[in-house]
């Protein structure tokens, strides 16, 4: 590189290092700790130029994160939450969700395990089978890359710090050279309207991982029900299978069989 470059040929150099998720990312957790941030503490920090930040701004904006200001930009937007503090969560529940979801694989599938602390105990009884486990999630494939029997397949993109899940346009890129018998998903909630989820970025990966799959099989437990979050994913009827633990109504059960959704509770 040259050693006596100007200001503007510094940044333009600067920016051809930054992976675009990764600038969006930092952007992104710029305006949402702050609550407003300036279009020029934006380009500072990002070390991106402030053409280059007004166009993240605008694709930030349209997925209903950020709200563009006179002269910067407002977090309108919902964090995920963290990944210790959801696993903590209804965890009993979760086991016996991980544990009935496992002996629906059968021997030499190829399967997408979606980022979440209920895949996660899905993964911890994928041991005996030979399997292929295509995921996005960091702490599954922590676990799985030391069962001897499953062949994982990790996917790129931008490591999203608080959940150990990869997001964004790299991940979705890579999703769509894969195509698997069955994804295993997780969501943050469900109402009549659908599936919800508390981020525009996992949900555009989440979609991508229901296309490139045959089966959709989502996991939740009860408390999942009656609530939306920020951003909807899809209509129950793209769900083939659900799995719950016994705190599920009567009532929900009945709605979801309407939809045509095989619903499986997991009991003792």
């Amino acid at each position: 590189m040259p050693q006596f470059l100007g200001f503007q040929e510094r940044q333009t150099v600067s920016e051809k290092w930054m992976l675009l998720d990764q600038r969006r990312d930092i952007i992104l957790e710029l305006i949402e700790r702050k609550g407003f941030v300036s279009l020029k503490d934006l380009s500072e920090q990002s070390r991106a130029s402030e053409s280059t930040v007004r166009r993240d701004l605008e694709y930030l904006e349209t997925i209903g994160q950020i709200r563009r200001t006179r002269g910067g930009a407002a977090y309108v937007g919902e964090t995920l939450t963290g990944f210790d503090d959801r696993r903590a969560l209804s965890s009993k529940e979760k086991q016996r969700i991980g544990r009935r979801v496992a002996e629906l694989i059968g021997a030499s599938e190829t399967i997408i395990l979606d980022g979440g602390t209920t895949t996660l105990e899905v993964a911890k009884n994928l041991g005996g089978n030979s399997l292929q486990v295509v995921t996005n999630s960091l702490p599954i494939a922590n676990h799985l890359v030391g069962v001897s029997d499953v062949e994982l397949v990790f996917v790129g993109g931008y490591l999203y710090p608080k959940t150990g899940v990869v997001l964004g346009d790299l991940t979705v890129a890579a999703l769509q050279q894969i195509h698997a018998r069955r994804l295993i998903m997780g969501v943050g909630g469900i109402t009549e309207q659908g599936l919800f989820n508390s981020n525009s970025l996992l949900v555009e990966t989440e979609r991508q991982m229901m296309a490139s799959a045959d089966e959709v099989i989502v996991v939740a437990d009860s408390t999942k029900f009656g609530h939306s979050e920020l951003v909807r994913l899809c209509g129950l009827d793209a769900v083939h299978r659900l799995v719950v633990d016994t705190g599920l109504s009567p009532v929900w059960r009945q709605r979801l069989q309407d939809y045509g959704i095989d619903v499986i509770v997991a009991d003792e």
